[in-house]
């Protein structure tokens, strides 16, 4: 579910130019805007193994409770087709996630390094790289924790993995938890499965022996308490936990596919029973019938024990557990560690594991896998029914802002004999942001961030350029980022105080590595900038240390009392500034007093303004407005050019890169200054667009010398009306 925010226009005469300073706290209040609620529904159609090709629109019914909705998008996600095929824009909801959940209370600590083991050969073997995955662990002493948000940087999934066993893992300063401490900038070739082996068995050798010893400690612990009502209360402690975790993935839009390493609790703990060995039921002996998860119809039917030995209290919040997951559109897919143990390996043995394992997955449409020590090929089976995904979305009518649960049907219609159609069973409404947890904001800010498309209520335009970074920076260039943000926009339902507003800038390689991010909060004292930002805006000016290569410049901006939002995204190219001739996109000055200038806390080494004209500072603009036939000043910056008199030549194309059809206009060089060995020559020039109706457009310069082409570079521009 993604809620679309409509508010009544915006634009304002931009004035006045303040510093703002530290951030503050305050209380947070519900946004008054328009909502209209889009739901989106991942479905999953599957016959023989195999998913289904070729669906429509036409061959599905949504219904909202008992309601028929009419879809208003469809969208079909196939991992299996080549890159070239795929959409340009995939939906987040289409997107494979898995939360590689690692069960530290139950489970002996060899076969929890063995496991560790595993989960890297799935990350680095079986999934793709669009595929988001994220680690998490439970231990008895400090419940559920999230080591790893949702990420598609295999390096950072493999620092997570080494780092188990660490009780405060190593963490870059990432409020989203994207990226760890020590995997920022590290293996700059990109995930590649011999690189990660080589840095995981580095990273393993330090952690391993404090993984063993904070789980030995854990067993010993559990040892102890060998009465079974402090067991049933372990367990008791954990479906809470789980319950919670549940409730906090909801909030990210998707399917997501809990990998959970246990070796299970006892069931007979909860039913006073005892399995048979090897016993493997269609009924499952903690919860009677199993669901079939994902068509919503049918609900388990809870055994009753009361007895000296079972607990109706500790099924009963089971079942509520499992009743999470399949909410959030979770799927737990169980992997009993039991199979990963070796000879004289065995530790402490926990009877009928395997069964609640087995409830658990099948309880929310999973599977149990076990006996096995390579995960890529037991779970080909998963991976090959989830690589294709139907996204459906509708919009339903009056929806009130109270997270109430609606129901979901999906059907197929005309459906072959043996078809399983796999969906989630209802979703929430939207919640007042201030009733949102910790987690929920952290997920919610974090899933824009690594999968959603441009979005938010909030105008906002972003410019990055790349400059050769010089001493300790090495082979990274410096990229100024700079931010600007509708001020109106920001400010809808404002509290009174100090407005907290939130920046994030993560740089994703074309792998899916995140090379560089920047947070910060900024607080913004409403008594004195208040006035400032309703004729105006903010711009905002950080920066990212990135090596050559291309990006994803994914910007996210949030008021922090209201959840109004701004995600923009920005290709961005760092080139190897000593391979040959560089010239960075053209840069136009903007007038002084025009924004609120908010720079970013200092972070690393000085670095010189990089913004030059004739040895004056300026504010480059991140979205330039010109008036076509009106002159304007436009400073081009380059490196390794050839020397002498430099010719430029504009062109002016549309978004898609077609020729415009108002010719180029007039470009002029005024002057150039050198600079230097290693250092930026900048030329200072003219441009005059030619007369276009109102519209996005593209200015593509060429600097040409004595010698031949010196430099091309692109930057956007709108015509205003």
């Amino acid at each position: 579910m993604r809620t679309l925010r409509v508010l009544a226009g915006f634009g304002a005469a931009w004035a006045g130019l303040l510093f703002a300073t530290a951030p503050a706290q305050m209380a947070q209040t519900f946004g008054g805007a328009t909502d209209v609620v889009e739901v989106e529904v991942p479905v999953q159609v599957v016959r023989d193994g195999q998913p289904v090709r070729g669906l429509t629109r036409d061959d599905f019914e949504v219904y909202d409770g008992r309601n028929r909705q009419t879809l208003t998008g469809f969208h079909a996600v196939d991992l299996a087709a080549p890159a070239a095929q795929r959409a340009a824009t995939v939906p987040l909801a289409g997107r494979r996630q898995l939360l590689l959940l690692f069960d530290l209370a139950f489970s002996d600590p060899k076969s929890v390094v063995k496991a560790r083991d595993a989960a890297r050969e799935l990350v680095i073997k079986g999934l793709r790289p669009g595929d988001l995955v994220g680690v998490a662990t439970y231990s008895s002493a400090r419940g559920s924790q999230l080591i790893l948000g949702l990420t598609s940087d295999r390096r950072q999934v493999d620092s997570a993995l080494s780092s188990l066993g660490a009780v405060r893992p190593d963490r870059a300063d990432d409020p989203l938890r994207l990226v760890m401490g020590h995997a920022r900038g590290a293996l700059p070739g990109g995930a590649d499965p011999h690189r990660l082996a080589e840095h995981s068995q580095e990273a393993d050798a330090a952690h391993t022996d404090s993984l063993l010893n904070e789980l030995g400690t854990q067993q010993a612990n559990l040892g102890r308490e060998s009465n079974r009502s402090a067991q049933k209360a372990a367990v008791t402690a954990l479906t809470r936990s789980y319950s919670d975790l549940a409730r906090t993935l909801g909030a990210i839009p998707g399917r997501k596919q809990v990998v959970y390493f246990s070796e299970g609790f006892d069931s007979t703990l909860l039913t006073g029973s005892t399995p048979l060995p090897g016993d493997r039921p269609q009924e499952s002996p903690i919860l009677g019938q199993i669901p079939q998860p994902g068509v919503g119809t049918s609900e388990p039917h809870l055994e009753s024990s009361d007895d000296t030995s079972g607990s109706t209290q500790a099924v009963n919040a089971v079942e509520k557990m499992l009743e999470e997951f399949r909410r959030a559109d979770c799927v737990i897919q169980a992997v009993d560690l039991g199979g990963l143990r070796a000879g004289g390996e065995q530790g402490v043995t926990r009877t009928a594991g395997k069964e609640t394992l087995f409830t658990l997955a099948h309880g929310t449409g999973g599977e149990l896998f076990e006996g096995s020590n390579d995960l890529s090929p037991a779970m080909s089976g998963m991976l090959q029914r989830t690589s294709l995904t139907y996204v459906l979305s509708f919009q339903p009518d009056k929806v009130k802002p109270d997270g109430a649960y609606h129901k979901l049907r999906v059907e197929l219609k005309n459906a072959p004999r043996g078809t399983r159609v796999a969906f989630r069973p209802g979703w929430y409404a939207p919640r007042p942001y201030n009733r949102l947890n910790p987690m929920e904001k952290l997920f919610e800010a974090s899933s824009k961030l690594m999968g959603g498309e441009e979005s938010g209520s909030i105008p906002s335009a972003v410019l990055a350029a790349p400059f050769r970074a010089g001493g300790a920076a090495g082979d990274r260039a410096y990229v100024p980022v700079l931010i600007e943000v509708d001020g109106p926009a920001l400010l809808v339902a404002r509290p009174g105080g100090v407005l907290p507003v939130e920046v994030y800038v993560y740089a994703l390689g074309a792998d899916g590595a995140i090379q560089d991010f920047l947070f910060q909060t900024l607080g913004l004292d409403l008594a004195k900038t208040e006035a400032p930002l309703r004729q105006s805006g903010l711009k905002f000016f950080g920066h990212l240390d990135l090596p050559a290569g291309e990006y994803s410049v994914r910007t996210l901006i949030r008021n922090g009392a209201t959840g109004a939002y701004s995600l923009r995204v920005a290709p961005l190219t760092v080139p190897a500034f000593a391979a040959g001739p560089v010239l960075l996109p053209p840069l136009f000055p903007e007038p002084a007093n025009r924004w609120l200038i908010i720079r970013e806390a200092q972070r690393g080494a000085q670095v010189p303004y990089p913004f030059m004209a004739r040895q004056q500072p300026f504010i480059p603009a991140s979205r330039p407005a010109l008036a076509a036939g009106q002159e304007t000043p436009v400073a081009l910056v380059g490196y390794n050019l050839a020397a002498g008199d430099l010719k430029a030549e504009a062109r002016v194309l549309t978004p898609d890169g077609q020729e415009s059809g108002g010719g180029g206009g007039e470009l002029r060089v005024l002057g150039r200054e050198s600079g230097g060995a290693g250092g930026p020559d900048r030329l200072t020039a003219t441009f005059k667009p030619p007369r276009l109706p109102p519209g996005e457009y593209l200015l593509r310069v060429t600097l040409t010398g004595a010698g031949g082409p010196a430099g091309t570079s692109s930057a956007a521009f709108v015509v205003g009306r």
